[in-house]
């Protein structure tokens, strides 16, 4: 019953964070005047992307029984409702012209949280494997989405950020020794962060030729990292694997 009792308390301030961060990507929208003018799609979009993200995260924080949400949760999950906000533009984008300013007002908020909750959870000694693992899903989601907002100017090979990471999972549901844990480098976060800046200088539309350039650059940079990732995999094959979950790249604990 006490687990019950701390898994809920857990949960709900999930839900409650998360309520916030969807009213702040609102009200950024509202300024903006963007609501009246955003497609259907978009909100449909928003509204998908928030109510999957944050059922799985209070899944995961009754599967472990946590007792507390803790502070780089919090950041994360503000940053995930942000995450939100874009994914609507991106979708709506399709339909009708969304203001680049606001998208890139959102883009760069949700890049720079990603080093904050890192520092947080190592100040505030709240670092755990969920949160980690929360913090790996948003990057990756945030690339997906950037990465097809941005294939329709540069082209299909950008979709190729976004979708490697989901890649991976897909191969390692099929292959069982895909799902090794791997051992922790901080040079994915590097490559993570460099992707999203490239991306975002890409939607704003700021350096025309050298975000191709850019975009390329981190590409080539994703290839190598998950090349190497791969490499150590097939090293160890033989191996009885050591698994936290489908695909998970090793990022058992928080860095920024």
């Amino acid at each position: 019953m006490k687990r019950v009792q701390r898994a809920a308390t857990g949960w709900a301030a999930a839900a409650a964070w998360a309520a916030a961060g969807a009213v702040l990507a609102l009200l950024a929208c509202a300024a903006a005047d963007a609501i009246t003018s955003l497609p259907a799609l978009g909100w449909i979009a928003t509204a998908t992307y928030l109510i999957v993200s944050n059922a799985l995260l209070i899944a995961g924080l009754l599967r472990r029984g946590a007792s507390r949400f803790g502070q780089a949760n919090i950041v994360t999950s503000l940053r995930s409702s942000v995450v939100g906000a874009i994914t609507g533009l991106v979708v709506a984008s399709a339909f009708a012209a969304v203001p680049v300013p606001l998208l890139v007002a959102l883009i760069v908020p949700a890049l720079a949280l990603d080093a904050v909750d890192g520092w947080v959870a190592r100040r505030t000694g709240s670092a755990s494997e969920l949160g980690a693992r929360f913090d790996m899903e948003v990057d990756a989601f945030l690339l997906l989405v950037l990465s097809a907002y941005v294939a329709g100017s540069m082209g299909l090979w950008v979709l190729a950020i976004g979708a490697m990471r989901y890649l991976f999972v897909l191969v390692g549901w099929a292959v069982p020794w895909m799902r090794r844990q791997l051992p922790y480098r901080y040079w994915r976060k590097v490559v993570t962060a460099v992707a999203g800046i490239a991306l975002a200088l890409a939607v704003s539309g700021l350096l025309p030729g050298v975000d191709v350039v850019l975009v390329g650059v981190a590409l080539l940079l994703l290839l190598e990292s998950f090349g190497r990732d791969v490499l150590w995999l097939i090293g160890r094959a033989e191996l009885r694997p050591r698994v936290s979950g489908a695909g998970e790249r090793g990022w058992s604990r928080r860095e920024g």
